[in-house]
């Protein structure tokens, strides 16, 4: 059965998340939105997170001109895959870090192999 948790529950589940990153990282994405939605994109509406934005590697010497980068985190996807709420702390923490590792140029191949798939 899916777990139940409101808009700000879960907002405060993806903010012990990302307080978990080790500051040394945490610096090198302050200007990265992170954000909560309830439901994915329609045509994927399975999908638990999403990185849009250019990454570190990716960004030149005179890089500007850009929107910020965002992370979203689609809350409804995340809650109907969960049994319970320690089930849901971990997938919430896996899809941040998952999330995060992109604005570091880490691709999906090297995230499944480091569990963060």
């Amino acid at each position: 059965m899916p777990v139940e948790l409101g808009m700000r529950e879960f907002e405060a589940l993806v903010e012990r998340a990302l307080d978990g990153i080790p500051d040394e990282l945490a610096q090198l994405v302050s200007n990265v939105a992170v954000l909560v939605d309830d439901d994915a994109p329609p045509d994927d509406p399975d999908l638990l997170g999403l990185y849009d934005g250019v990454s570190l590697p990716e960004q030149s010497a005179d890089f500007g001109g850009f929107l910020p980068a965002r992370i979203l985190i689609f809350r409804r996807p995340l809650l109907e895959m969960c049994d319970s709420m320690a089930e849901l702390e971990d997938e919430v923490r896996i899809t941040v870090v998952h999330e995060v590792a992109h604005h570091f140029g880490i691709d999906d191949a090297r995230l499944h192999e480091l569990g963060y798939g």
